[in-house]
């Protein structure tokens, strides 16, 4: 087919999808070979940061393959991977890696290798895997594929003497690559977002990741090649290497992302406002890429929690996302722990595990969300058990007084903060405190509506009286009796009026409040992560959009 990156990236520990596909078109008559490429991929290859950061999953990489046929005379036949099989690790992929891109050298192809009659005989005989096939599962979500081409808008020398070709849209995939020279010759692709203050390529926002494509020539005519196990995300290419001289026909860049259809589209009269919705959708189809994504371009690109949840709501209106966050989904219960802690990546390849407010919250609110946006109890029903066991985590923490205290890592993430020069303009933070407890009443007020839903009336009513519990607690806190908030920040204000967490005389304080905030700031937002997915919702349902 035409799927890149099967079989996704689940947790591998406990779930790795199969792939089915009808192969009757490619069937010759006479005698059919089978070849498969395998490469390290999330299982073997790096995930996040730091030099340990290597084969989380496993240092054994192998492929399993079962083909069913069906004769015309109504009888069956299965041909299964297993010790006859052979391979080689001599091939012209002489290294790949998701964040360092790829290394190949045409010079090492084995011409006919998926063919029959060709000579194998210095390849070895597979060793067969011992493991289990419990953790096989069908495909449960839509297949990253490529999705469309473009070509570069223009190809320059910088400052400094660097060939640079400006994609016109930030993608994320790879380049296509167009080459005619020597036996040898060795092309050097690097990727980048931006150029610096100067006009020069940039690259020190990817950290450690290389981001690198090296292409070495067979000689002897045009050659075409494009990367297998590896993704970037870029605007800007640097080629160093190109035998003569380089036009928009060497470069072509492939967009890739997990295959959702369209659905929600926004047009008004505002150019700014058109861009930035054009940038939202981008940014959607670079980071979902099987998972929900942080970034596609540093040495990072995880599945975290934070990010997800608050993106969700704005996904599912661009696209449809049911099949890609149900597939995610299901990994949440494995990553949480027996306490009931929901890390902030999913899955989980990190080693700090803790909970922390919006983030940890994931596991309440993107279900929640599917369930409103498509009406599917399902996804309710199947992290129903892992919604209890959160909330449970929380309520165990927070105690008695129902207040959440030191339930926040990351606070309200990237708030708006002057830089020291302006330091006599206040700031946009939010105490951490009061976010943690804010989600722990959101969360709670979900899992009451969840467990309604589901006919879990008696758990329902609990929870709401819980809810009222946190409610109750977190005015006595953070809240004057004329709706004044502690922080006095617009994400306090935003939760606390998004979340129900005000008494109705409070309201129209809290509102006034945050109106006169954002007007003071000119009309601008202070809000981070946490605040900014709810502000514009909030004012529209006070009448003050």
């Amino acid at each position: 087919g035409d799927q890149v990156f099967a079989p996704g990236w689940t947790s591998y520990e406990e779930r790795i999808q199969y792939q089915v596909y009808d192969v009757t078109s490619n069937i010759q008559q006479g005698e059919n070979v089978i070849g498969a490429y395998i490469g390290d991929g999330w299982y073997r290859g790096q995930l996040a940061w730091g030099p340990n950061n290597w084969a989380h999953y496993g240092r054994k990489i192998g492929l399993i393959c079962q083909v069913e046929i069906t004769y015309q005379d109504g009888s069956k036949e299965s041909i299964v991977s297993d010790e006859s099989w052979q391979g080689t690790m001599d091939g012209p992929i002489t290294m790949n890696s998701l964040y360092n891109g790829e290394h190949y050298d045409a010079r090492k192809e084995k011409i006919g290798w998926n063919k029959y009659g060709f000579d194998d005989s210095d390849w070895e005989q597979v060793s067969v895997s011992t493991e289990s096939a419990d953790k096989l599962i069908s495909t449960q979500t839509v297949p990253v594929k490529r999705i469309e081409e473009i070509k570069p808008v223009k190809i320059w020398k910088t400052p400094n003497g660097t060939m640079v070709a400006d994609m016109g849209q930030n993608i994320v995939g790879w380049v296509k690559l167009k080459v005619n020279g020597p036996a040898g010759t060795q092309v050097t692709i690097r990727h980048a977002e931006v150029l610096d203050n100067d006009g020069e390529f940039y690259t020190a926002n990817l950290r450690a990741a290389q981001a690198t494509l090296k292409y070495t020539l067979k000689g002897g005519g045009v050659e075409v090649y494009e990367p297998r196990f590896t993704f970037m995300g870029f605007r800007y290419l640097a080629i160093e290497g190109f035998p003569g001289e380089l036009t928009e026909e060497h470069l072509t860049g492939v967009v890739i992302h997990s295959d959702m259809e369209p659905t929600g589209t926004f047009e008004c009269s505002n150019p700014q406002l058109n861009q930035l919705q054009h940038n939202i959708q981008w940014g959607q189809k670079g980071n979902f890429l099987d998972v929900p994504t942080d970034c596609p371009q540093r040495d990072e690109r995880l599945g975290w929690t934070g990010d997800a949840q608050a993106f969700v709501r704005t996904a599912s209106f661009n696209m449809n996302v049911a099949p890609f966050f149900t597939k995610w989904l299901q990994d949440i219960p494995i990553a949480q722990d027996s306490a009931g802690i929901v890390p902030f990546v999913v899955p989980y390849v990190m080693e700090d595990f803790r909970a922390s407010a919006g983030w940890a919250d994931v596991v309440t609110i993107a279900p929640w969300t599917m369930y409103e946006v498509y009406g599917d109890r399902r996804i309710l029903s199947q992290l129903y058990p892992a919604m209890k066991k959160y909330v449970n985590y929380v309520q165990q923490s927070a105690g008695d007084n129902c207040l959440w205290e030191g339930g926040s890592v990351f606070g309200d993430w990237l708030f708006y903060k002057p830089e020291l020069k302006f330091w006599t303009e206040p700031d946009g933070h939010t105490d951490p405190d009061l976010i943690a407890t804010a989600f722990y009443a959101y969360s709670v007020s979900i899992l009451a509506n969840t467990a309604e839903i589901l006919g879990e009336n008696e758990e329902a009513d609990n929870y709401r009286k819980l809810f009222l519990n946190i409610k109750k607690a977190f005015n006595k806190a953070y809240v004057t009796p004329s709706g004044l908030i502690l922080s006095d920040s617009q994400t306090s204000y935003v939760l606390a009026l998004m979340f129900d967490l005000l008494e109705d005389a409070q309201r129209k304080g809290a509102v006034d409040r945050l109106v006169q905030n954002i007007r003071n700031r000119g009309n601008h937002l202070s809000t981070g992560f946490l605040g900014t997915p709810y502000l514009c919702r909030v004012l529209s349902d006070n009448g003050r959009a």
